[in-house]
């Protein structure tokens, strides 16, 4: 009787084990989604503040090709927005750690817009980087990024 006490308590304590185990690596998978998903907002910012530097190093006008409203696309090395938005996902290529829209790598989940929206003056332009996934279960996720850019120089 004892004996099937004392395996019942450690069989008990097992199963509490390997639960913990169970949600643990579960919530480990969404904070490293999430960790991608802001990165890969900030990067959609990044690439747009270089586009407004590029436009300064060049003489052209601060907002040229930014003037526009609307929903665009990046990826890291864009030079321009991508007009319309094609809403396929990012693809992830492991031998360079690169997420982009032309690469061989896998298909991710991540979906990655750029909403430009011109403010009150030609002097502002609104920035949001809008990363949508679809997580475990199924669950819709999104982290949207917003940036104000101005014309100060």
């Amino acid at each position: 009787m004892e004996a099937m006490i004392a395996i019942s308590v450690m069989v008990i304590g097992l199963l509490g084990i390997f639960s913990l185990t169970s949600q643990s690596l579960g919530l480990y998978r969404v904070a490293y989604e999430q960790y991608v998903a802001v990165n890969l907002a900030a990067e959609g910012i990044e690439v747009v503040k270089n586009m407004i530097d590029t436009n300064i190093i060049s003489g052209v006008a601060w907002n040229e090709g930014l003037a526009k409203k609307g929903s665009f696309e990046v990826q890291y090395d864009s030079r321009k927005l991508i007009d319309p938005p094609s809403n396929k996902p990012l693809n992830f290529d492991p031998a360079t750690g690169i997420y982009s829209y032309t690469s061989n790598g896998s298909v991710t989940n991540f979906k990655r817009e750029i909403v430009i929206e011109s403010k009150l003056s030609d002097n502002e332009i609104q920035v949001n980087s809008i990363v949508t996934w679809k997580g475990r279960g199924g669950i819709d996720f999104d982290i949207n990024l917003e940036d104000h850019f101005f014309n100060w120089r």
